[in-house]
C-alpha cells in the first residue's frame, strides 16, 4: 500500500511504502509534552519505507529536545509535524504523523495512547531500531 502525506501547505511531503498490506494501521499518540501539544500521533511499518521530498528546506525546522535523539520535521510556514526522524548507527530511523495522511479510510488506523516515560536512552533507540521505519529516503532539500 503506498500512502501519501504532507504538512498543510505541502512543503514536507512523504510517500510511505506500506509491506505487506496492512488489515490495520497502528497509530500511536505520543505522551510526551511535544506531541500531546501538537496532537501528534505517529505510525510506522518497520518492514516499508518512504520517501520524503522537501520542497523548499529553508521552511522546515527541526526541533529535538529531552534526549535529543528524535528530530521533528516542522513545516515552518504552516507548523504541521509530518515527519520525525532519528539517526541510529548510521541509519536514519522515520515515523510519519497519521494526521499528514491524505486519502486513508479513518477506519483503518487503530489509534492507541503510548507513554515512555522512564525509558533511558539506551532502550529507547533499541525500540526506535525495532519498531521505526529503517528504509529513508530525503528527496529535494535532505535531512
Amino acid at each position: 500500500m503506498l500512502i501519501h502525506g504532507s504538512c498543510h501547505c505541502g512543503n514536507i511531503a512523504f510517500d510511505l511504502r506500506w509491506e505487506p498490506e496492512p488489515a490495520e494501521i497502528p497509530a500511536r499518540a505520543c505522551g510526551c509534552s511535544f506531541c500531546v501539544k501538537h496532537a501528534g500521533v505517529w505510525t510506522s511499518c518497520p518492514t516499508g519505507s518512504v520517501a520524503v521530498t522537501i520542497a523548499d528546506p529553508a521552511r522546515v525546522t527541526r526541533y529535538a529536545f529531552g534526549t535529543k535523539t528524535a528530530v521533528f520535521h516542522v513545516c515552518a510556514t504552516c507548523g504541521v509535524t509530518p515527519i520525525v526522524t532519528c539517526d541510529i548507527d548510521g541509519t536514519t530511523y522515520a515515523v510519519v504523523s497519521v494526521n499528514a495522511f491524505d486519502g486513508v479510510d479513518p477506519a483503518l488506523i487503530r489509534r492507541a495512547s503510548s507513554a515512555f516515560d522512564g525509558e533511558d536512552t539506551q532502550t529507547r533507540l533499541a525500540r526506535r531500531k525495532r519498531n521505526w521505519i529503517a528504509h529513508v529516503e530525503f528527496r529535494g532539500g535532505g535531512a
